[in-house]
């Protein structure tokens, strides 16, 4: 199966300029008692776009209005959701307040964007919906004085889909967005996913993380080292990414986990494990079996064998450490994007079920 073009696919909206566009909407009709629909927004970029109502509804003092998230060809948790605003009438003097309705969650731990307590409702988004506010009370009249109220009704069920319960958001998902638009397949989700666990773990003073590249390792690591569900960064292939953050957000100690394939792509020098970004090169496999201690005959049949995990098999026949000399290798790739941090790093590799097969010294940046 390869990767789609880039090129050809269809991109879509955040649920911030979904929200956005609901709550023009809802503000609108507060003040007239028409929806306008399609409702236009501006996005941060300063390009205006034209949403269509799926839902409005004109109360007593309230006006609620809701847009069906498109996110293009991006497969995004999100795609398909209704996204509401309810636009009520604050207290004076008060400006716009944001409150979460249902799935949408609360955030209750340190280090994200928004304090504890507030809804997820991320920054980006917020200003997005002061802006189109000030732009409808200047073309209808009234105050900015607003209760806007974001619901996504099955949020909570959708959430137990993303990482929000492990950073601390509870009870729905986050209305997330920087540009307003989803590029497919960008990963922005995840990659924002990696940078805001790590923040959740240095606000509670964690002073050990482990970033992995699946459940496996992931549940593996846990157990190894004790660690809580807060310390757990679900990295994926972006080993890359995440110590670069690491290294301008640093934490007293990292350990990186994965299996054998994952690890030794890292000790070949990439920092994108996907496969479209390189596959594991069995001559450098060798080398690894024969610093580990590997006969001359076992180094000579790995450049023919089919995958790392068969070199793995066979050197664990042998009672030969290669994934011990996987990790010192990736360790060795890993330690100059941490130079001058004092991180101390180490690396463990395990197998498909989750057992230890390597791991590395620890060692400081």
């Amino acid at each position: 199966m390869t990767d789609p073009d880039p090129s050809t696919l269809r991109r879509g909206w955040t649920t911030g300029a979904c929200a956005t566009a609901a709550t023009r909407a809802a503000t609108e009709a507060l003040r007239t008692g028409r929806f306008p629909d399609p409702v236009e927004i501006g996005l941060p970029s300063g390009q205006r776009v034209a949403f269509a109502l799926a839902t409005s509804e004109l109360g007593g003092g309230y006006a609620t209005a809701g847009v069906i998230k498109d996110a293009g060809d991006d497969p995004d948790v999100t795609h398909g959701a209704l996204i509401v605003a309810r636009v009520s009438l604050g207290v004076p003097g008060t400006g716009v307040t944001f409150k979460a309705g249902d799935g949408v969650g609360t955030v209750t731990r340190p280090g994200l964007p928004i304090p504890p307590g507030e809804p997820a409702i991320n920054p980006v988004p917020r200003q997005m919906m002061r802006q189109t506010i000030a732009e409808a009370v200047t073309a209808v009249g009234g105050s900015d004085d607003l209760v806007v109220e974001i619901s996504v009704p099955g949020g909570e069920t959708l959430a137990t889909r993303t990482l929000n319960g492990r950073l601390g958001i509870l009870g729905g998902l986050s209305i997330l967005g920087t540009t307003g638009i989803v590029v497919p397949f960008s990963c922005a989700a995840w990659i924002h996913s990696i940078h805001r666990g790590i923040d959740v773990a240095r606000a509670c003073n964690l002073t050990h993380v482990a970033a992995t590249t699946g459940s496996t390792s992931e549940a593996a690591i846990q157990k190894l080292y004790d660690l809580p569900e807060v310390a757990l960064i679900d990295m994926g292939d972006f080993v890359g990414g995440t110590l670069k953050y690491l290294a301008k957000h640093p934490v007293p100690r990292v350990s990186i986990g994965g299996g054998i394939a994952k690890m030794a792509k890292l000790g070949q020098g990439l920092m994108d494990l996907h496969s479209k970004r390189g596959e594991v090169d069995l001559g450098v496999m060798a080398v690894r079996m024969r610093d580990a201690g590997g006969s001359a005959e076992l180094v000579a049949r790995v450049p023919a064998m089919n995958s790392a995990l068969e070199a793995l098999d066979a050197a664990r026949a042998e009672g030969v450490d290669l994934g011990g000399a996987v990790a010192d290798a990736a360790l060795t790739v890993a330690m100059p994007v941490l130079a001058g941090t004092g991180i101390a790093l180490d690396v463990v590799v395990f197998d498909r079920q989750g057992g230890l097969v390597g791991r590395s010294d620890v060692r400081v940046a």
